[in-house]
């Protein structure tokens, strides 16, 4: 009679418990994603309502505002570097002072292949505009470092201080989904989808498909191993 493989048996029930410990996280992950998309999509139907009041609800991602930014139409700018449905060109923000800080206002995409600017000058004509609040990623360890007016990743304190921003610069910024500038049509306002990638019903059934398999090789060494030999069945 062979012996029962005992730590062929240890190690696949570790195995097997870990790799199905791994799909019920990921089944846990997907049910905390899909109530992220909703706060997401729910936040997004909102009317829009004046950031003074959305900020101190303190649930500000992805809410629609009102905002009065003085001289906005004509203010100092900064280029993102950035691609838009597949087109190279440059987004411009500008500084946009609320209270005692500063909100940075992303104005919309340029392309490329427009070299003309909305003007720059002084003015304290006051424009309301329809926005939308994301917090941006800060730039990456490989992000390429701004050339004067021209960046290359969001980095909301340089880009303010480029700006000459005074105040306590807001981690948030405003994407413009109403123009700055209605009579410059190379402007394109718009606020980035949300990006939220959600493959973890893929990645749980494929840890829960490893620990099946991993049971059926299991079992099927285990009935080879304490199979009789045919040294075993022949009689003495």
């Amino acid at each position: 009679m062979r012996r029962f493989p005992w730590v062929l048996t240890a190690a696949s029930a570790v195995l097997f418990v870990l790799l199905s410990a791994l799909g019920v996280w990921q089944v846990q992950r997907l049910q905390w994603k899909q109530g992220l998309i909703a706060e997401a999509e729910a936040a997004a139907a909102r009317p829009a309502a004046p950031l003074r009041d959305v900020i101190r609800t303190g649930d500000t991602e992805f809410r629609r505002v009102l905002v009065d930014c003085p001289g906005l139409s004509t203010a100092p700018f900064v280029e993102l570097q950035t691609i838009q449905d597949g087109q190279a060109g440059v987004r411009l923000i500008s500084a946009c002072p609320v209270d005692r800080g500063v909100y940075l206002v992303d104005r919309g995409f340029v392309a490329d292949v427009i070299s003309a600017r909305p003007p720059v000058a002084p003015d304290a004509a006051p424009l309301r505009i329809e926005a939308v609040i994301r917090t941006a990623p800060g730039p990456g360890p490989m992000a390429l470092p701004p050339e004067g007016r021209r960046f290359y990743a969001r980095d909301n304190a340089a880009i303010a201080k480029t700006l000459g921003a005074e105040g306590r610069v807001a981690a948030e910024t405003l994407f413009a989904v109403t123009s700055t500038n209605p009579e410059w049509l190379a402007l394109k306002p718009s606020a980035p989808p949300a990006a939220f990638s959600n493959n973890h019903l893929g990645y749980a059934i494929t840890w829960f498909g490893l620990a099946l398999a991993l049971l059926g090789v299991y079992v099927a060494l285990l009935r080879r191993r304490l199979k009789p030999s045919h040294r075993e069945e022949r009689p003495s």
